[in-house]
């Protein structure tokens, strides 16, 4: 098994025992220490997504945070040749993250409370990028409208997604033409577009006993509207009764941070439905997950739902 024979990389996982506890982008493994050691969790990258310098770049940022935030964020710790980014064959990178306590929040818990302290942490960061000098060579997706909506995307074509036919498909297509004139109005300014978590949806959370939220997976951080970290925490969850009383909060907590305009506001909409798509053609090309698989039968029809009442505006 590549993980396993490859631990002795990394001083803090040798000798330990891997087991593999999520696919999604990559493959996750809770690595167990073989004694008096420490948890440690090991990912290993899917091949020809991200290069070894966006890897690298991602954990740049997250070192950062750790710096000069009070974020709680996973550490990255680096192997034994001092390198944080391993590459264990050819284009197959991995990283390896000390252990974080806590439990994923439940999509049907109250979650006002966990999106109070997510509104704060996303203006945190917001703010922390708006002053921090990136790095040399800093590479990271670009989500705006043509790296979501377009086939060549990162994450796939949303036309190919299950179920996208006939008139569903003639609906998305006009949001999809809808989305990009409102995106292109609004613009890209640096008050309103910059590095962003990205993915800052329930999976990607750990809250602990005292209730302290944990950011995982800066996996997808890039550059996009940072109003998108509020439709991304949204995700899978977007028809939930609760939406309205979540994005409450998170707005609430955001502007005791960092200030908004009247313009972001009007935009929420518009990123909620872009995150939608871009979930959609997620959903197309990782069908062998099964986060895909759960959500395959019915996701295409109901993102249709949300943008007829978006287009009748």
């Amino acid at each position: 098994m590549l993980v396993e024979a490859s631990l002795s990389r990394w001083p803090a996982a040798a000798g330990g025992v891997p087991r593999l506890i999520n696919l999604s982008e990559n493959h996750t493994f809770l690595v167990e220490p073989s004694a008096g050691g420490r948890r440690t969790v090991l990912r290993l990258h899917r091949q020809h997504y991200l290069s070894r310098t966006a890897i690298g770049s991602e954990l740049a940022w997250l070192e950062a945070i750790t710096d000069q935030t009070d974020i709680p964020v996973p550490r990255p710790l680096p192997g034994a040749d001092g390198e944080i980014v391993q590459e264990l064959e050819p284009d197959r990178f991995a990283a390896l993250f000390a252990f974080e306590p806590g439990e994923e929040p439940k999509p049907d818990s109250d979650l006002v409370s966990l999106f109070d302290t997510l509104g704060r942490h996303a203006a945190t960061l917001h703010n922390h990028v708006a002053g921090w000098e990136q790095p040399a060579r800093f590479v990271r997706p670009i989500w705006d409208a043509v790296g979501l909506l377009d086939a060549t995307g990162l994450w796939g074509d949303w036309r190919k997604a299950p179920h996208v036919e006939g008139e569903t498909l003639e609906t998305l297509s006009a949001l999809d033409a809808r989305l990009r004139s409102d995106l292109r109005t609004y613009g890209t300014d640096l008050d309103r577009f910059g590095l962003i978590h990205a993915d800052m949806r329930l999976a990607n959370l750990l809250v602990d006993d005292d209730g302290a939220v944990t950011l995982l997976d800066f996996d997808d951080c890039g550059f996009g509207w940072f109003l998108y970290d509020l439709a991304a925490s949204l995700s899978f969850i977007e028809t939930s009764p609760q939406v309205p009383a979540l994005i409450r909060a998170w707005l609430g907590a955001y502007l005791e941070v960092r200030p908004l305009k009247p313009e972001d506001l009007k935009m929420i909409d518009t990123l909620i439905l872009l995150r939608r798509m871009a979930l959609l053609a997620w959903i197309g090309s990782h069908a062998e997950t099964d986060l895909a698989r759960s959500h395959r039968d019915t996701f295409a029809a109901d993102t249709a739902t949300m943008a007829r009442r978006y287009l009748a505006r």
